[in-house]
């Protein structure tokens, strides 16, 4: 009885981990926090050029025997512990595509949205970025094939040019042949982060059509998060115009209970800074401290009378 509750704990355990894991590893990352290497199921991804998107494994996606089916179905990861979405699958079926308009999102805040409580989600020109704002809350399986709406475990910070430009032409395609044959799509969708990032690096996305066996749809790519004309530190998905150095601010820690005193070390007395009596200090005695008030007290030192600090 033990060794056959063990061995169900250890298949649960193969396949939650098949859910969750992210195809990634990365060599070196730039300054960024972007990967320059990457590699998935074994193929080196290549840097990003001019092209939204770069075909892996020859098009080909490699769902097994056991992962197809025709049956509708939707899975989403639970978030990491950075708050970051995983691995989504499904079995795309006209049952499954919505019948109503999509909804709000904004309510979502998806990893590397804001940063030290500050949106990253800054506004550039348009001829540079379509719409002005370069970060679109990015629906892992968009909306128009299975309706998830605010779905905290569906959306990612990604570019418009990703969400546009590498993602949309593939979930089109999906959306078309699916309502044309009422066929059903095996679809797969994974962000791919380097490390701790916040932001993934790019989508890799897999697409496969059932009943024709992959005549009607067969895909796999990865589509890169970038945008064009602008750097993004993936880190914290802080962005910036290329060429152009960030801006950073400069914050300094202080203790809320650090307040500076007018010492006399004559008489050990300590008064408060711009006071008469403090000011009346002799320069021969007089000193000037910064820091804890009972500090000051544990020194030695106490309190002036009059001016009472």
């Amino acid at each position: 009885m033990k060794k056959r509750i063990l061995s169900i704990l250890a298949l649960l355990l193969i396949v939650a981990m098949s859910f969750t894991s992210c195809s990634l590893f990365s060599d070196e990352t730039d300054a960024t926090g972007s990967p320059s290497t990457i590699v998935i199921n074994g193929e080196t991804v290549p840097s990003y050029t001019n092209k939204a998107y770069v075909y892996l494994n020859n098009g080909k996606p490699t769902f097994t025997d056991k992962e197809i089916t025709t049956k509708s179905y939707e899975f989403y990861s639970e978030l990491d512990s950075l708050g970051r979405c995983g691995v989504t699958h499904a079995c795309i079926g006209i049952d499954l595509m919505p019948t109503d308009d999509r909804g709000e999102i904004g309510s979502v805040t998806p990893s590397g949205w804001k940063y030290n409580g500050k949106s990253n989600n800054n506004k550039y020109d348009t001829t540079l970025v379509e719409g002005g704002y370069i970060y679109n809350r990015c629906h892992l399986i968009g909306f128009q094939l299975a309706g998830e709406n605010a779905n905290e475990k569906n959306l990612v910070t990604g570019t418009r040019y990703l969400n546009i430009e590498g993602m949309l032409p593939f979930e089109n395609m999906i959306a078309d042949y699916v309502k044309e044959t009422k066929n059903h799509v095996m679809f797969r969708v994974t962000p791919i982060y380097d490390g701790n990032n916040l932001v993934p690096s790019g989508i890799h996305m897999e697409g496969y059509s059932v009943e024709d066996e992959g005549e009607g749809i067969s895909f796999n790519v990865y589509a890169y998060n970038v945008q064009p004309g602008i750097e993004i530190n993936y880190a914290t998905g802080e962005n910036w115009l290329s060429g152009k150095a960030p801006e950073v601010e400069q914050t300094t820690t202080q203790d809320p209970n650090s307040i500076t005193y007018i010492l006399n070390k004559n008489s050990m007395k300590f008064h408060k800074d711009g006071s008469s009596c403090g000011n009346s200090v002799k320069e021969e005695n007089k000193d000037i401290y910064t820091g804890n008030r009972q500090d000051l007290i544990d020194r030695g030192y106490s309190p002036c009378g009059t001016c009472k600090p």
